[in-house]
């Protein structure tokens, strides 16, 4: 099974790997092949200031010995590199403890067939410096014109990326994708009147070329984003309805994701643990996993170990599911994969999502501001406080006081806290605003209340 646009070479390299591993004796063995190009052009203040191309290409093997399993790579895909890879793994494997749960997945459950899901736009490996460059220079003038306080710039990316992954088993399973990806981003400084800098970025990146934003679109927001911060002070301690912009409200989702992976569940490290088919947020939130969805960053036909993909609902109508698995924890915890092993090419696989959405509601972001008389628009989270295995969530921020309804005045050094369940619980409206964030989408949200704490 082969899903690309690219070569045969990956799938082929990693079955020469994977014979060599089976006449050497491994009781089951897995080889991924993966190769990429990718080139990027920065700009600043409209000067170059880098340009990058490189390609690279390697494999990784995998090798069950006994109930002991090890993982080995190499760049070097010569004949006797790829002979002493499988020697190495062996070695290592015959050293290793013993693990009742390793092996590889089910063949009931891997791929044999796979939807078209417009991973791969022929338009990106065509792309050529003139065009990167182009791109990079629109995107940092539009925001350096969009106002005389934007003082400076630090720099406008332009990149593209295009990839192939093969993976192919003892059991059976053979399968290759072909991807690609382009991104643009673009930070720029706004001037206080005493000459202190407030700085902001804003990004787009799509698998298609055609779908990215426009450059002067996102050199405008990034501009936008840093003039709207001028004149920030901090914020008195106080509890008040939060309204997550849909960029913070996408990390909502990244963090139940997390909580609701099968490791977590096995090491009781989270917070959703014993949660199952219970309510933990409002009915109002629903948050889906989707590795399926046709052109998104998060796609694939089949999984790091050849499981098909699938949609799996974490949450629906406030209700968490289940969880996510790989094989080796799904074997721990007596479930199933959900197709959900990511898989480098030097490591054995983690659990991981597809494409993340909080699915949107029917209320403006507009309607959801002009209800609260008191309270916060929160556009930055900084730092990493939260504990997946309590729930307890506290990270600085910054964002937009709202007064009577409307927006107001900036505000920074201040920080949000709460507990996740409790503030799931307290979502209270969603906003019909839903946007892609890489392979998230998230809407406007709001939180009836939480702690906000002067810093």
């Amino acid at each position: 099974m082969t899903t690309t646009t690219l070569s045969t070479e990956p799938l082929e390299l990693a079955s020469r790997l994977l014979e060599l591993a089976e006449a050497a004796g491994a009781d089951q063995a897995d080889a991924v092949s993966v190769s990429s190009t990718n080139a990027s052009t920065t700009v600043r203040k409209q000067q170059v200031e880098k340009v990058s191309e490189s390609t690279a290409r390697s494999v990784g093997l995998r090798v069950i010995l006994d109930g002991r399993q090890a993982t080995v790579s190499t760049s070097d895909v010569s004949d006797a590199a790829l002979a002493e890879t499988v020697e190495t793994a062996l070695e290592l494997a015959r050293v290793s403890e013993p693990d009742p749960f390793a092996g590889l997945a089910e063949p009931s459950e891997q791929a044999r067939s796979t939807p078209q899901l417009a991973l791969f736009d022929e338009q990106i490996p065509e792309v050529d410096g003139e065009h990167r460059l182009g791109q990079a220079l629109a995107c940092e003038q539009s925001a350096i014109d969009a106002d005389p306080r934007i003082v400076n710039s630090g720099g406008a990316t332009f990149s593209t990326n295009f990839s192939s992954f093969a993976l192919v088993d003892t059991n059976g399973f053979a399968g290759a994708y072909a991807d690609t990806s382009a991104s643009m981003w673009v930070e720029v400084m706004a001037q206080e009147e005493d000459g202190q800098l407030r700085n902001a970025g804003w990004s787009t990146s799509e698998r298609s070329l055609h779908r990215l934003d426009k450059p002067e679109d996102v050199g405008r927001e990034a501009a936008a984003r840093a003039l709207r911060q001028l004149g920030a002070s901090k914020a008195s301690t106080c509890e008040v309805p939060v309204v997550w912009e849909p960029r913070m409200a996408a990390g909502l989702a990244g963090i139940v994701s997390g909580a609701a992976s099968g490791e977590a569940l096995y090491r009781k490290a989270t917070f959703l643990a014993d949660r199952q088919e219970t309510m933990v947020a409002s009915p109002l939130l629903t948050i889906i996993d989707d590795a399926t969805l046709a052109n998104r960053l998060g796609s694939r036909p089949f999984d790091g170990e050849g499981v098909v993909t699938r949609r799996n609902a974490l949450v629906e109508g406030g209700m968490f599911l289940g969880f996510l698995f790989d094989s080796y924890n799904a074997r721990r915890l007596d479930a199933a994969s959900t197709g959900s092993a990511w898989r480098s090419v030097g490591g054995l696989p983690q659990i991981g999502s597809g494409n993340l959405s909080i699915e949107a509601g029917q209320t403006s972001p507009e309607a959801i501001i002009s209800e609260i008389d008191d309270g916060l628009y929160l556009t930055t989270l900084m730092g990493f406080g939260i504990n997946y295995t309590t729930g307890d969530f506290s990270r600085g921020a910054a964002g937009i006081w709202i007064r009577n309804g409307e927006l107001a005045e900036p505000v920074q050094e201040i920080n949000v806290s709460g507990n996740l369940l409790e503030m799931f619980q307290r979502i209270d409206a969603v906003g019909n605003d839903a946007q892609w964030f890489g392979a998230t989408s998230a809407p406007t949200l709001r939180m009836s209340r939480m702690t906000v704490s002067g810093v």
